[in-house]
């Protein structure tokens, strides 16, 4: 991704946690946005070193590649 580069999503929140999102953001004077994205990179990584997540990581893998072997396949 370009440096500096953005991409919208769409975010659903139960009405309660968009409050108190939102007044987070207002207390330390930052967008909304800006705080949302602050947990997410937290999330993404505190994933990359999760035991875990990298073994259901692994299974996916696993099940799509024998996937695509059963879909190349002449059989």
């Amino acid at each position: 991704m370009v440096k500096g580069a953005t991409k919208n999503i769409l975010l659903r929140l139960e009405p309660e946690l968009a409050e108190r999102l939102q007044l987070i953001a207002e207390v330390e004077g930052r967008s909304v946005s800006d705080v949302a994205r602050e947990a997410i990179t937290a999330l993404v990584e505190g994933r990359r070193g999760d035991q875990q997540f990298s073994q259901l990581l692994e299974d996916n893998l696993a099940r799509h590649e024998q996937s695509l072997r059963r879909l190349r396949s002449d059989d």
